[in-house]
């Protein structure tokens, strides 16, 4: 009798071990917390409880009940007990508005339950409705909590037909929301601090100019799977002589020394373009020799772009490239192509080199798109896969408003995207225009 003893505590304390690693497991197996928290709830029924429930609070402080499970679905109405719930009361009386104040874990037992017509608050009656739905005998409410902060409520329960839970367990629901607290804020920081990072990114890109019958936009997306700041970037403003730039680049790096060199790299290059007023070609090359003083051991690519309308109301782009995926040209038509000139080497790797710049006639009511890499590239598939979707994906939205272009563009080529994306899309006029006309309009 005496080993049978020994032998069942050796295995209740292997069965306790056990529980911890796979909740430890569920918690760090993902960063989206209500996912991570239901596959506990369905770790822990039924090894643990008959039913399992864990609920939240918000940015708000308003507690959300984002798992329920019972170990027989068929109690659980349609639809679930999900939701939010009503607010903390200011004078906490039921246990779960206790726990989530601050206290606990607490061990419920039937005379603990009363009926839901005699709860104390509108909290503490949906508390004691999900008891009476899911047949409870006795429960336990713990804390969730992490760094002195109370994140929510986790109840386990279990029914008469099943021993009764005792203050032995309450140690070992403890040690459980402890690892469930850990995963919810580790969850929440890298939630707070992705928000961060792309408030940072967003304000370092500038506001669009207006430019009479020229229509611009542009979009920027941070990478679906990292909380860093990037060094992709647009810019667009009009120089003295009147044509519109159109700039794209990418400073190597994901951190903020990169965010930092992007934003110096940008404000360098509106200085030289609206100085110097030169061939695309000329003004990459200044800002190159600049770049390479400044930051030696630094590169990036860059895309700089001079929109141009003639006497006769053509438009025309002219371009130089520095290492950075060539430029969309696509027509109201649908055809699409690749502007393949004025292409050289990274910004940082060899100043002294000359730069060259091309030039191309843009049809009218046609869209010019310049991108950054993470708009085509995909980890294990080749360039030119990315970039025949891109030309797909473009033709397809060719006769869309500029704003919907671009929104819809990123929709298609970005639901799985790893890197940071920025886009800068111009689209000439339905009709060509003299210059005295385009004068007129933009005066207006």
């Amino acid at each position: 009798m005496e080993d049978f003893d020994v032998d069942q505590v050796v295995q209740r304390a292997l069965d306790r071990l056990t529980l911890l690693a796979e909740t430890t497991t569920a918690m760090t197996s993902t960063l989206d917390s209500h996912a991570a928290v239901r596959r506990v709830c369905r770790i822990l029924v039924p090894q643990l409880a008959d039913w399992c429930a864990v609920d939240l609070l918000d940015e708000n402080g308003r507690p959300r009940r984002v798992s329920v499970v019972h170990r027989d679905p068929g109690r659980l109405p349609v639809g679930g007990l999900t939701g939010l719930l009503p607010d903390v009361p200011e004078h906490p009386v039921g246990p779960l508005s206790r726990v989530l104040v601050g206290a606990g874990p607490l061990l419920l037992t039937s005379d603990d339950i009363p009926s839901p017509d005699e709860a104390a608050d509108p909290l503490h009656a949906r508390q004691l409705e999900m008891f009476q739905q899911l047949g409870t005998d006795t429960a336990v409410v713990a804390p969730v909590r992490a760094r002195r902060q109370v994140l929510g409520a986790l109840t386990i329960g279990r029914s008469a037909d099943r021993a009764p839970l005792t203050t032995d367990d309450l140690a070992m629901v403890e040690d459980l929301t402890h690892r469930v607290a850990l995963g919810v804020d580790n969850a929440r920081m890298h939630r707070e601090t992705q928000h961060i990072a792309e408030r940072l990114q967003r304000s370092l890109l500038p506001t669009l100019p207006r430019t009479g019958p020229l229509r611009l936009a542009a979009r920027y997306a941070p990478a679906a799977t990292t909380a860093e700041v990037g060094g992709d970037w647009y810019d667009s403003f009009t120089l003295p002589n009147g044509s519109t730039t159109m700039i794209m680049g990418d400073v190597t790096g994901h951190d903020l020394r990169a965010a930092i060199t992007m934003s110096q790299l940008r404000n360098m290059l509106r200085g030289i373009g609206c100085d110097r007023q030169e061939p695309p070609g000329h003004i990459l090359r200044r800002l190159d020799l600049a770049h390479h003083a400044l930051y030696p051991h630094a590169t990036a690519t860059c895309l700089y772009g001079l929109l141009d309308q003639d006497d006769a109301g053509n438009w025309t782009i002219t371009y130089s490239s520095a290492g950075h995926p060539p430029p969309l040209l696509v027509t109201h038509e649908g055809d699409t192509h690749y502007l393949q000139g004025g292409r050289g080497l990274l910004l940082g790797v060899d100043p002294d080199l000359p730069r060259h710049h091309a030039t191309e006639t843009l049809p009218p009511n046609s869209t010019v798109l310049m991108y950054t890499d993470g708009l085509t590239e995909r980890r294990g598939e080749d360039l030119t896969h990315g970039m025949t979707r891109l030309r797909q994906h473009a033709a397809a939205l060719a006769r869309e408003d500029l704003d919907t272009f671009c929104d819809e563009l990123l929709t298609g080529m970005t639901h799985d995207h790893t890197d940071d994306v920025a886009l800068l899309a111009a689209r000439t006029p339905l009709k060509q225009e003299d210059g005295a006309a385009a004068a007129r309009r933009a005066a207006r």
